[in-house]
C-alpha cells in the first residue's frame, strides 16, 4: 500500500476488519477473551514503544532551541503565539500528546465494550492505534533512528485529518519568528 496516505490506509484496515469481524463469534466466551488479549497486547505494546521514546527523548536531552510561530485558534482573530523552547521540552510535549490521545481511545474503547457492549470495534482497535505509533514522528526518529529533517523537522507539521486543516500550519521560517518577536507575542521559553 506504498503511495497511499495513512488515513486512507486506516480506512483500508477498518473496512477490511468490519467485514472480519462478521464472520468471528465473539458469542463465544474463548474467542471474545482472545480478542480482549489482543486489544490489551497492542496497548501494551504502544505504552512500550513510547515509554522507550521518552527514555531515548531524556538521554539525548537535545537542548538546541527551537522557535516557531503557533497558529492563533481556530476562530479566533488574534495572530500566532510565538514560542521559544528546546527540542527536549517540545518532544516531551509531543509525547505527552501521543500518550493522552492513547488513554483517550481506552477510555472510548473501554466504555463501549464494558458499558455499551460493543466487541467489534476491539479487533479494529487492535491494529489502527498500533500503525498510528509506528508512524508517529518520535516514534520514527527516536525509535526507527531516521534524521530529523524533511516531514521530521522539528515543529512538525499539522496533521492533515478531518481538523488539521482548521488551524494554520505552524511556521518556523525565520522570517515568521522575526516577525512575531516584533511584534512582541509570546516568546516565553517552557522549561
Amino acid at each position: 500500500m506504498a503511495g497511499l496516505s495513512p488515513q486512507v490506509v486506516n480506512i483500508i484496515i477498518i473496512l477490511g476488519m468490519m467485514q472480519v469481524s462478521k464472520r468471528i463469534p465473539f458469542d463465544n466466551p474463548d474467542v471474545l477473551n482472545g480478542v480482549r488479549a489482543l486489544y490489551v497486547a497492542s496497548n501494551l505494546i504502544i505504552a512500550g514503544i513510547y515509554i522507550y521514546v521518552q527514555t531515548q527523548i531524556n538521554k539525548k536531552k537535545d537542548l538546541t532551541t527551537l522557535k516557531y510561530v503557533e497558529p492563533a485558534p481556530m476562530g479566533s482573530s488574534e495572530e500566532g503565539k510565538l514560542v521559544t523552547t528546546t527540542v527536549h521540552a517540545y518532544d516531551s510535549a509531543k509525547l505527552k500528546e501521543l500518550f493522552r490521545g492513547q488513554l483517550m481511545g481506552v477510555a472510548m474503547m473501554g466504555f463501549m465494550h464494558l458499558y455499551m457492549k460493543y466487541t467489534n470495534p476491539l479487533l479494529i482497535q487492535s491494529i489502527i492505534p498500533l500503525k498510528s505509533a509506528f508512524e508517529a514522528n518520535l516514534v520514527k526518529i527516536h525509535l526507527f533512528g531516521q534524521p530529523a529533517s524533511g516531514d521530521l523537522k522539528r515543529p512538525f507539521k499539522q496533521a492533515g485529518g478531518l481538523m488539521g486543516g482548521m488551524t494554520g500550519p505552524v511556521q518556523s521560517d525565520k522570517k515568521a519568528v522575526e516577525a512575531a518577536e516584533r511584534a512582541g507575542r509570546g516568546g516565553v521559553k517552557d522549561e
